[in-house]
């Protein structure tokens, strides 16, 4: 099993950053894909980024391509999302996820997801 917990949602202003963390736990050895996800109301669930588990190969969604950046910290076993120049469309439910197998940003294939945190960019 495996554990996610994710923090470090909150409100800013368009412009601003703020840094999500996702603490991993439990059976690490499983997981070969840990990729950050959101949510807004009303739509579905899309991919945002992902990491191969300790290979550092990374994928955006186009939308925040040069604007987020995530990265792994083996020794803390958490995986970030470093979210630069927000806009109001970024607001939404952020939630770290992590699948057995080499993906990409299609949530289906994920199979522990934590709780959310949410983010909300204000105009």
């Amino acid at each position: 099993q495996v554990q996610l917990v994710e923090s470090g949602g909150g409100s800013v202003q368009a412009g601003g950053s703020l840094r999500l963390s996702c603490v991993v736990s439990g059976y690490i050895a499983s997981i070969t894909t840990i990729g950050w996800f959101r949510q807004a109301p009303g739509k579905e669930r899309e991919g945002v980024a992902r990491i191969w588990n300790g290979r550092g190969t990374t994928r955006y969604a186009d939308s925040v391509k040069g604007r987020f950046t995530i990265s792994q910290d083996n020794s803390k076993n958490t995986v970030d999302l470093q979210m630069n120049s927000l806009t109001p469309e970024d607001t939404a439910t952020y939630y770290c996820a992590t699948a057995p197998g080499l993906l990409h940003l299609t949530p289906v294939y994920y199979n522990n997801w934590g709780q959310g945190t949410q983010v909300t960019v204000s105009s």
